[in-house]
């Protein structure tokens, strides 16, 4: 319990609220006196001691709820076709078989009112990035997107189904909705609990990491766990990590500047020696690639592509030719805003004439763009990058039109924040990605620093 009070007290002082030591002592003297068996007075004990300021009341109670929790969400546990008749049993029975077994048992553990094991838990915050979210302002991002890996969408839709499909064999309206009931319920319980935990992770976060976090930490955090400060930070140390960038480079591309022996050239050049091979000439190797870059600047991936552009700006120097497309619904081309010098009036006039929103992005529409207008900017020399999470809305992915701008391409390289494990529900990444060459992982800043070498280095 000490050691819970102690991190609450670091998460107060990390979410910017004074606690004195002497405060912290006093709250310690409070909890001896009061207990802690009444969580009530636990609670208001804490409160009256560390709290000196009303605006921070608000912080508190959100802390205290987090690390010192009321339990686990109610679920209905059971099997749904306990108290069935033999009849609506094996309607239920055959209604659940037209469904893959990885999505049934999903499906069958929601319905039973099993809830998430710590060790389940724990390794879906891994897999979206909660270890590294230090700000509670992402609590419900992280749960929606925990939500995801579950494939929650799937599964919900899924249940839709099902009920239709009982509906069609004739169980009765009132059974289907006892139910359908019962899921919604189990649905609810595990969304809070999802909830819960990405609350208490956020929170233990936040009592471990001192407020004053260096750039170095921030460049591992996950893009959608970052603050507006955050970003801010961020945004100037790509500046500082594309000078650096474009040195190497640079450096790269001079010592690769004579490639492998031109022979015929050599031949004309010792014609004046009778042929004896006194001057080697060899091949231009050119290294500057060209680049057709198309960023997803639609909510979700919009800080991402705003970071990725900002490293183009700064390396044009070190390529032949970039051209560069944002879409979300639609495709445009914005090339000409980088034609000036200053990169941050070049991004953000991109951004304010494309809004951002959610659930309205269409990569087979923008594609389609691509192809009516673009579709000679691609050619051998080309390298084809896409920035963007694969997620469609379910429209159509054109996957004919990106098949054909992938060959037309040298190299396709595809960058995406999101791994393997989450490519499924409105993601197409799955068709996607065996068109591409390469699909890197860009979580973070520093993967996507890492890509960018990557990239300019072929």
């Amino acid at each position: 319990m000490e050691s819970r009070i102690l991190q609450l007290i670091a998460a107060l002082r990390a979410s910017g609220v004074r606690v004195s030591l002497a405060e912290s002592a006093e709250a310690f003297s409070a909890v001896d006196i009061m207990g802690i068996q009444d969580r009530e007075e636990f609670r208001l004990s804490l409160r009256a001691t560390l709290i000196k300021d009303l605006k921070d009341i608000s912080t508190f109670d959100k802390l205290f709820s987090l690390f010192f929790g009321s339990g686990q969400p109610p679920m209905m546990g059971g099997n749904p076709s306990d108290d069935m008749t033999p009849e609506e049993a094996q309607m239920w029975a055959d209604a659940m078989s037209q469904f893959a077994e990885n999505l049934r048992q999903r499906m069958e553990r929601l319905m039973n009112g099993e809830p998430l094991s710590r060790s389940e838990l724990e390794a879906l915050g891994q897999m979206v990035g909660l270890n590294q979210a230090d700000n509670l302002q992402y609590q419900n991002w992280m749960a929606q997107r925990m939500m995801r890996a579950m494939a929650f969408p799937e599964v919900q839709k899924a249940m839709k189904e099902l009920m239709e499909q009982l509906a069609q064999m004739g169980m009765s309206r009132e059974r289907i909705q006892q139910i359908r009931e019962m899921i919604q319920q189990n649905m609810q319980g595990m969304r809070e609990q999802m909830d819960q935990f990405a609350g208490e992770r956020i929170a233990e976060n936040l009592s471990e990491r001192p407020r004053s976090d260096n750039v170095d930490s921030l460049m591992n955090r996950p893009f959608e766990a970052l603050s507006d400060g955050d970003k801010q930070l961020l945004q100037r140390e790509v500046k500082k990590l594309a000078a650096a960038l474009r040195t190497r480079i640079a450096l790269r591309q001079k010592r690769a500047k004579n490639g492998q022996m031109d022979p015929k050239a050599t031949i004309r050049a010792n014609l004046k020696y009778h042929g004896v091979p006194m001057e080697i000439k060899h091949k231009d190797k050119v290294r500057k690639p060209k680049i057709v870059v198309i960023c997803d600047v639609s909510t979700s991936m919009r800080f991402c592509s705003e970071l990725m552009l900002s490293f183009l700006f700064a390396l044009q120097g070190q390529v032949r030719k970039t051209h560069a497309f944002a879409f979300i619904d639609h495709l445009e081309s914005i090339s000409e805003d980088f034609s000036g010098t200053n990169a941050d009036d070049a991004i953000q006039s991109v951004l304010w004439r494309m809004p951002s929103g959610h659930y309205n992005t269409d990569l087979g529409w923008s594609l389609n763009d691509f192809q009516n207008e673009y579709m000679d900017t691609l050619n051998s020399g080309t390298i084809l990058l896409i920035v963007g999470d694969g997620r469609n809305n379910y429209n159509d992915p054109r996957l004919d039109i990106f098949s054909t701008m992938s060959r037309r391409s040298t190299r396709t390289i595809w960058l995406n924040p999101e791994p393997p494990t989450m490519w499924h529900g409105d993601s197409d990444m799955q068709k996607y990605a065996p068109l591409c060459n390469n699909v890197l992982k860009v979580s973070n800043l520093r993967e996507l620093a890492n890509a960018v070498d990557e990239l300019m280095t072929g």
